[in-house]
């Protein structure tokens, strides 16, 4: 694959934002569930594979994207340097799931140099199952994301190239196009060659 600055849009948490080691770190600090790590994490439904009580696991994916400068989430390891990149040679399009878009920005902001910023489109669908019509929206030709039901969704009903962001809750689900690091992703955009 090789694709243009312009034709590809990214998900928020799993693919920008390392989202599970922050609930990880927040399970253990307020709730006492410790014995658990990444790769623990078979099933985007996280209740369903580590036996957390639900509320629990609402309370803490709540506080991640209400708050997520304050639980400290961490960009994924090169997001930062590839977006950037990206950004001068087009906008970024990043289209989340999250229902708020000031909390998603104030990490944007804390996080990526101000111009880089200034080049980021941002969507809050609110909805994980709505992403498609945002994509398309914005013209987009691929779109990588941690969720296999998006992606696999994309590729049924759409001419959207889906790209999934290797996690341990989609390993073995999908035959799709995918990338494991933003090294890799990197690799696959023409203009940064």
């Amino acid at each position: 694959m090789q694709i243009k600055s312009h034709e590809i849009g990214f998900d928020l948490d799993g693919v920008i934002a390392a989202t599970g080691e922050t609930f990880l770190r927040l399970a253990c600090q307020d709730f006492g569930h410790c014995s658990f790590s990444l790769e623990d994490i078979k099933d985007f439904e996280v209740e369903d594979c580590l036996g957390i009580p639900k509320d629990h696991v609402e309370q803490l994916f709540y506080i991640i994207m209400k708050n997520s400068l304050q639980t400290g989430l961490q960009p994924m390891e090169g997001a930062v340097e590839v977006i950037s990149q990206l950004a001068t040679q087009a906008p970024v399009t990043i289209i989340t799931a999250r229902p708020l878009t000031q909390p998603v920005s104030d990490w944007l902001d804390h996080f990526f140099p101000d111009d880089t910023c200034q080049n980021i489109k941002l969507v809050a669908t609110g909805d994980h199952n709505d992403k498609t019509r945002y994509i398309k929206e914005h013209n987009l030709q691929y779109f990588v994301d941690d969720r296999v039901e998006t992606c696999l969704q994309l590729a049924a009903e759409t001419d959207i190239t889906p790209i999934v962001f290797n996690q341990p809750w989609n390993r073995n689900r999908h035959t799709l196009a995918n990338v494991s690091d933003w090294q890799e992703m990197k690799s696959y955009l023409k203009d940064l060659q």
